[in-house]
């Protein structure tokens, strides 16, 4: 069994100075403890006790290329020599915007942030200054990043929920005003229903319809056939803004992110993650009718650390390999065997293991429900369960998410998978 003798006592000190000794509130679900780790390279991490992991976090999805890919660290090493940041425009920023506006279908323009979070407050700003409306709709488990405004109903237990006609909002985080229950409508989600029943209520006060266009926070859940047309049409004929959050989606599914696969053009969308290799940038990119509030100055966009060299070149260069090399396909590819590896691993093993997403990033966890369909369902999974699974991987050197998210890179390899398909199978018979 490996030893973690390090990662603890760094561990125990970090308590005495960060508030539970980690930087992010997800860090802290770690086993046996948070660890502290020492290097990154391809589908490899090692902490500082020298264990070494196949990973399959991906630090929650960014590293699409995985660990410490050459082409990514010299572009960021050349970017940082010219200079950290101008407070001004650079060329690469330039090339940058117009790649992207190239591949994704609603980039007719674009604002660069540093994170998910900064863009999504962003966009609901823009929604409400281009609507005049006060409002917002989003779906139970959707995650929308950690702001006041949007940290509601990300989880909750059924009896706090409430009925599914009307749900209840749960709150994510104490200290949250009170007041801002008003800014939204919750619902659940692939219920197009209860979405129309809501509109026909509520059309005239909402600005946007704001939802990952897969579910991935909580399940890695597909829409359901003909649920996001239907957003996209009730938000046509209303005059409300629909917005993708695609900081887990874009460029992992497709260069032009899960709108471009799906073929639903939002408004407005969100990406951040996989798009820089690690390396903290995010994008709001929407139609220009929308944009030019921000243009104009009339939606105040602004940030210091927007647009940064290194993180620009980070982007940059990222994008390019995921174009040249053709990295979406692959990472289906990858995903889709490695899925269908571990259903199998788990009916071989006579256990409830479900399987779903697209590739590229899906989910697993122990349910006797064949499809799970939105975050009420998702109730349905055995957390403790998953849990020992996930400390029986990691014992046998494979690292995962405990909420059940894996993130496949390109830097893996049908070994590596068939090894984690191998370690399941004999976790699941444990």
């Amino acid at each position: 069994m490996p030893t973690y003798d390090k990662s603890k006592e760094l561990y125990e000190r970090a308590c005495r100075v960060l508030s539970g000794g980690v930087a992010s509130e997800f860090r802290k679900f770690s086993t046996p403890h948070p660890l502290f780790y020492a290097k990154g390279e391809g589908s490899r991490l090692w902490d500082v006790d020298g264990n070494e992991y196949l990973d399959f976090t991906l630090s929650q999805g960014p590293l699409v290329l995985g660990h410490s890919h050459p082409e990514i660290l010299h572009a960021v090493t050349e970017a940082s020599q010219a200079g950290q940041l101008y407070a001004g425009q650079h060329l690469q920023e330039l090339e940058l915007a117009e790649l992207l506006q190239r591949l994704i279908p609603c980039a007719e323009r674009l604002r660069f942030s540093l994170s998910g979070s900064e863009a999504d407050h962003a966009a609901l700003r823009l929604a409400r200054a281009v609507t005049g409306r006060p409002r917002f709709l989003r779906f139970e488990g959707h995650y929308h990043g950690w702001f006041d405004s949007v940290a509601w109903g990300v989880g909750g237990t059924l009896p706090d929920m409430g009925p599914r006609e009307e749900p209840t909002a749960v709150p994510w985080s104490q200290g949250l005003p009170s007041e801002i229950r008003d800014e939204f409508l919750t619902l659940p989600w692939n219920d197009l229903g209860l979405v129309e029943q809501l509109f026909a209520r509520h059309a005239s006060e909402l600005a946007a319809v704001i939802t990952e266009p897969v579910m991935c926070n909580n399940g890695c859940i597909p829409p359901q056939p003909g649920f996001l047309q239907g957003l996209r049409e009730l938000c046509t004929r209303h005059g409300v803004l629909l917005i993708f959050d695609e900081v887990i989606t874009g460029f992992r599914t497709s260069l032009g992110g899960a709108q471009q696969l799906l073929g639903i053009t939002p408004d407005l969308a969100v990406f951040g993650k996989a798009m820089a290799s690690g390396y903290p940038i995010s994008i709001l990119a929407g139609k220009e009718q929308h944009m030019r509030l921000i243009a104009e100055g009339k939606v105040i966009h602004a940030g210091t650390m927007n647009s940064g060299n290194p993180c620009v070149a980070a982007a940059l260069k990222t994008v390019q390999i995921l174009e040249r090399d053709q990295i979406p396909a692959r990472l289906k590819e990858l995903g889709e065997h490695l899925m269908a590896g571990l259903a199998d691993a788990s009916r071989r093993a006579g256990k409830p293991l479900l399987v779903q997403g697209l590739g590229p990033m899906f989910h697993a966890g122990f349910t006797p429900q064949a499809t799970v369909r939105d975050y009420r369902e998702t109730l349905s999974y055995d957390k403790p369960a998953y849990a020992r699974f996930v400390a029986g991987m990691h014992s046998r050197g494979i690292r995962l998410i405990g909420r059940g998210l894996w993130y496949v890179s390109a830097a893996h390899t049908p070994a590596d998978l068939d090894r984690a398909i191998s370690t399941a199978y004999e976790v699941l018979c444990g």
